[in-house]
């Protein structure tokens, strides 16, 4: 188990980062509202808001990590299709096969996937990656030779993924590489 001092200091900035951020979303989303600006304002004011939206993701998962790794972590469960948790918005990430309905942290799980699947395809240079649903058994093509150790977790040069599998694992599901498919099992 890490350090639990340095878990409560983690904890404690992601709590005090989301108010300077929510700061800066707001005054973003006020400024999109009054309307005004020429397109090359507009522009940059949408830009503001989705890296603001971002950054609220990635604390959102390190507070998520420190809780894990601090045994502090309580999932709230709901039904969620397993093909609709490893669906994601990003063109490079397609999704195929048969789900069913479980019982998960539906946000928290679906943003692992989510990383595993980018991490994948931006550290092994591929136009696209696929998750193929079974069930409860996803499985993640192509992890090459490139990516594999980043979506691993040998190599620690992606938080999303190094998180993911934390979270899979907190989860009660496993993960496994065998080739170039990683297998999440839940």
């Amino acid at each position: 188990m890490a350090d639990p001092r340095l878990l409560r200091i983690l904890a404690l900035a992601c709590h005090d980062l989301r108010t300077p951020l929510a700061t800066v979303s707001g005054f973003a989303k006020t400024l999109t509202r009054l309307g005004g600006l020429d397109e090359p304002q507009a522009h940059f004011v949408e830009t503001i808001d989705a890296a603001a939206e971002e950054m609220a993701l990635l604390i959102d998962d390190l507070g998520v990590l420190a809780r894990i790794e601090s045994g502090t972590w309580d999932p709230v469960l709901a039904p969620a299709d397993t093909v609709e948790l490893a669906t994601s918005s990003n063109p490079r990430v397609e999704t195929n096969g048969e789900g069913v309905v479980i019982e998960t942290a539906a946000p928290a799980l679906s943003r692992a996937l989510a990383a595993l699947a980018l991490a994948a395809a931006r550290h092994g240079e591929v136009e696209r990656v696929s998750w193929t649903v079974n069930g409860r058994e996803f499985a993640l093509e192509p992890v090459n030779a490139a990516a594999a150790p980043v979506v691993t977790g040998q190599e620690l040069r992606d938080l999303g993924a190094a998180i993911a599998w934390r979270v899979v694992e907190a989860l009660g599901g496993s993960l496994a590489l065998d080739g170039e498919t990683l297998f999440v099992r839940l």
